[in-house]
């Protein structure tokens, strides 16, 4: 899928989107993405958060410029703050997309780890989050991703899109190591967006 071709993408109904990149090669793809969202989704504000490893494949002016929003860069601030930006960026999120999430970023948020203001406040946020995982040769298979993705999804909030098979740069071969298409990912968590908005409602009624 590109781009250009959301036709699998059902309606949104969030309004307010953390979108996050980590430090995978294919996050170089998030401007094209973001313009695609802001350019078919006028009507959801979106933000973005880098983690430090990400900015070596992004450009974050880039970013900066087609979200018209300042980027989040997820490390704690040196100057003394008046506000807490990990309370800001659990509560502030209707849905939060990590695309693409690294083997290091969901093994650190399966964890439980809060180690910078990104990770503490997804470990807070009762908003949905979708994960586009990205993996090195042999990540897929391995025992250690396996038990964090079973982690995660055993959370009620947490929707995980498969990676797609994809031909790695470094070994040449093809792998299910690449991040799935952010619609695919946004798909995923209207679905549990929905149904959560549906649980509270009932929850409210009983």
């Amino acid at each position: 899928m590109t781009q250009g071709d959301h036709s699998a993408l059902s309606g949104l109904t969030f309004r307010r989107l953390l979108l996050v990149g980590t430090g995978a090669l294919g996050v170089s793809s998030l401007p094209g993405w973001l313009g695609w969202l802001r350019e078919s989704y006028p009507q959801i504000e979106t933000r973005v958060a880098l983690t430090r490893q990400a900015t070596t494949f992004v450009a974050p002016a880039a970013l900066t410029a087609i979200g018209g929003t300042p980027l989040i860069h997820d490390a704690w601030p040196t100057e003394p703050q008046t506000t807490a930006p990990h309370v800001e960026l659990a509560d502030w999120p209707e849905a939060v997309a990590v695309f693409p999430a690294t083997f290091h970023f969901v093994s650190r948020l399966a964890l439980g780890l809060a180690d910078t203001p990104v990770m503490l406040a997804l470990q807070c946020t009762t908003a949905p989050i979708g994960l586009a995982p990205a993996l090195p040769p042999g990540g897929y298979e391995s025992h250690a991703f396996r038990s964090h993705l079973a982690a995660l999804r055993a959370r009620p909030q947490v929707v995980v899109a498969e990676p797609e098979l994809g031909r790695s740069i470094t070994t040449g071969r093809v792998e299910r190591s690449t991040a799935a298409p952010l619609p695919t990912l946004l798909d995923l968590i209207e679905k549990r967006h929905g149904e959560l908005v549906a649980a509270r409602g009932e929850g409210e009624e009983g």
